[in-house]
Order: C-alpha cells, then structure tokens, then sequence
C-alpha cells in the first residue's frame, strides 16, 4: 500500500475571505493554528516517509508544524500550488461580478471550464497536479507521505481517485484543514477519509 494523507491548509487570515487568492500568500490565523496543532497531533502516530507542501505561506506554516520534531524531509513543491488566478488575484468577488459579468457567470456556471485572464484554466492546474501525484506515488511506493496544499489540488486527485468528472468536482468538500486519506494498491485507489475535522473527535 502506497498511502497519501492530503491535507488542506488550515484557515488563513480575515482578509483573503470574499477574495481571489490561489497566489497569494496569507498567513493563518489564529483558529488556523489550532487547526494546523490539531492536525500534526492526528498524524503524531504515522510514520511518514515524507511532507510535501504548495510554496504558499498558508500550507508552508501548517506543513512545517506537521513536521514537528520528525526526522522525514519536508520538501516544496511548486506544481502543488493552487490555480492561479490571474487578473483577479485578490480582488473580491463582487468586484470581479461587476467588471467582468459575462466571465463572471461562465465561472460560477462552469468552473473548470474559464480560462482567468493572465491566469491558468482548471485543464492546466489538472495536468500538473495528477502528474506531480504520479511521480510521488512512484517515489515513494509502499509508505506513506502527506501533502499539504490546496482545495483544489486535493479536489483534483481525490476525483481521479473517484473517476468523477470535472464538472462535478465541487461536490467534493474541504473545509479548512481537512484531512483525508487515499491509499494505492498497486495502482488501484482506495478513499478512506474525506474532508474530515482535525478539531473534532
């Protein structure tokens, strides 16, 4: 078995809520933190072979708390970060509502179907996730490594795992900090956990 802890950063700072913010780099904040603690205390038992996490500060933070006192190597990878959103980094969604109305319902419409000006399109952000996966699951076969990134990086491997097609990829949720878990026989995967509370139990 080849396992896969995906963890999604914990919560980021006041100001990123109501914006575009897949680049950008927010801090967590203080629920955030615990969140981040409440994680590494979950995971505390297994033996991770190593951490990978998106460059953007929000997953770094937790990742590095994950990493804690352990001796496995904690590595960034840039092809983990979320999708960039071009133009509209930052800017809040109303804003973006009015500016760009047409766009604005293509994506709320069909998400992974928008290209973002100056941006990436949900086909890109796919390409590069699923094949960072591949070569993490070759790497690492047989143990067991955990991945701290985005919404949507997870959303992307978790429905492949699922066979679900872009469109329904939002029906898959991540509340800040999920943990979920997916381990490989072979090449076959197997969903174990999904979206669950480091907070609770």
């Amino acid at each position: 078995m080849t396992t896969f802890w995906l963890i999604r950063h914990p919560q980021p700072e006041s100001g990123a809520e109501g914006r575009c913010y897949g680049s950008l780099d927010w801090r967590l904040s203080e629920p955030g933190l615990l969140q981040a603690h409440a994680i590494a205390r979950k995971l505390q038992a297994e033996p991770l072979a190593a951490i990978y996490t998106s460059p953007r500060l929000r997953c770094r933070q937790a990742a590095e708390i994950l990493a804690g006192e352990r001796t496995c190597p904690l590595e960034t990878m840039d092809v983990l970060r979320e999708l960039d959103f071009g133009a509209f980094e930052g800017r809040r969604y109303e804003d973006i509502e009015q500016s760009h109305p047409t766009l604005y319902r293509e994506w709320m419409e069909n998400p992974t179907e928008v290209q973002f000006p100056g941006g990436e399109c949900f086909r890109t952000m796919q390409l590069r996730v699923l094949a960072a996966a591949a070569e993490l699951r070759a790497r690492h076969s047989g143990t067991s490594v955990a991945l701290v990134a985005h919404g949507g990086v997870i959303r992307i491997i978790l429905a492949e795992a699922l066979g679900i097609a872009p469109r329904h990829i939002f029906r898959l949720a991540q509340r800040h900090g999920a943990i979920n878990l997916l381990r490989y026989f072979e090449d076959v995967p197997f969903i174990e956990l999904v979206n669950a509370d480091p907070l609770s139990g």
